[in-house]
């Protein structure tokens, strides 16, 4: 995205050295908000939910299968950034139940390998669509 001049204010999705991207490999969202805003040197990546590509809702899979979605749209969204999970800075992870913490910690470990960036959890009573889980995250970009 690029500037427009002076007289005509920024370009949509471009404030204040703020841009807004939303991931070509993903169903757009469907809520007032972009996948992706990035601004000095770091990309904020919006709560991921186990979404299909295709937009279908994978609410009625298990909690593993929401869970791996979650982190593959996770990925395309670092990607779209310029960036990728060994950049990643900080992550919140939201659960529906918090029984599920441990699969999705350990799911989480193989996904991210060694690199260990800040994290919360925070258990939730519902999540949009009655997913079981939801990321958010923010990530270093170059």
């Amino acid at each position: 995205m690029t500037s427009t001049t002076a007289t005509d204010g920024p370009a949509p999705g471009v404030r204040a050295g703020i841009t807004l991207k939303n991931s070509p490999d993903m169903f757009p969202p469907v809520g007032h908000y972009s996948h992706i805003a990035r601004h000095g040197g770091l990309a904020f990546v919006s709560g991921q939910l186990p979404i299909a590509p295709d937009g279908t809702p994978l609410t009625s899979k298990p909690f593993h299968a929401q869970a791996e979605q979650v982190l593959r749209n996770l990925d395309a969204c670092l990607a779209t950034a310029g960036s990728s999970r060994d950049c990643l800075v900080s992550v919140t992870v939201y659960v529906a139940d918090i029984e599920n913490w441990p699969e999705f910690d350990r799911l989480y470990a193989a996904w991210l390998g060694g690199h260990r960036p800040s994290r919360a959890i925070a258990s939730t009573s519902a999540l949009h669509y009655g997913s079981a889980v939801e990321v958010h995250a923010v990530a270093a970009v170059d």
